[in-house]
């Protein structure tokens, strides 16, 4: 099971997130979402990085990929953004029954959800709470058709605490995994952080999640 320790800048230190996006390239480590869990079937491994760090009030997430085909049709939160150019943040607090799963395609289109399993439970957020994720694409926002070549492209995304009742005064632990997929491109892939071990690709396992400590 992999771990990683998340760095905390101060609520005193307020920046945007672009400004928190500068600091990320400059002074933070990355780590690889570099799992190829189902190489028979789906042997593209898109270079795929991210870097992380918190406030005392949110979790962001800071993703580098480099792939050779672009997609982004999707520009409503909700839709189905795991069928384009897609990465992925699910996490649970230990000793809930219940997960969180965060999906955003390469323009920030963001799908959020608590759920129990795949098809179980299944409580998507509201418009107010999709409203506080906050997005910053190299992209910018507007949808793009599907592009072959050489692409790299980052996104950072702010996932306030509050909405998934994480403290981190009170917390210390996070479950979580981190992914990038491309379901409906015109390569498929399907790369988590931690290894996960199915049949057939399930990012909803949360047996597989690694450890975030704070």
């Amino acid at each position: 099971m992999k771990t990683l320790k998340v760095h905390q800048l101060t609520d005193s230190t307020r920046k945007s997130i672009s400004e928190i996006s500068v600091y990320m390239d400059k002074h933070l480590k990355c780590e690889y979402i570099d799992m190829l869990n189902w190489p028979v079937k789906f042997p593209y491994k898109p270079a795929c990085r991210f870097k992380i760090v918190c406030t005392d009030t949110k979790l962001y997430i800071r993703y580098y990929i480099a792939e050779k085909n672009i997609k982004a049709l999707y520009t409503a939160d909700m839709d189905s953004v795991w069928e384009d150019s897609c990465v992925e943040f699910f996490c649970k607090i230990p000793g809930k029954d219940l997960y969180y799963n965060f999906e955003f395609n390469c323009i920030g289109t963001c799908l959020a959800t608590q759920r129990k399993g795949r098809n179980e439970n299944v409580i998507p957020f509201t418009t107010e709470q999709l409203k506080q994720i906050e997005r910053f694409s190299s992209l910018g926002t507007q949808s793009i058709d599907e592009k072959s070549g050489y692409f790299e492209w980052s996104l950072t995304v702010a996932i306030p605490f509050a909405i998934i009742g994480f403290q981190p005064d009170k917390n210390h632990i996070l479950e979580a995994n981190f992914y990038k997929c491309g379901d409906e491109t015109a390569t498929p892939h399907y790369l988590s952080w931690n290894l996960i071990q199915s049949d057939k690709p399930n990012f909803h396992l949360p047996e597989f999640f690694g450890l975030i400590n704070f």
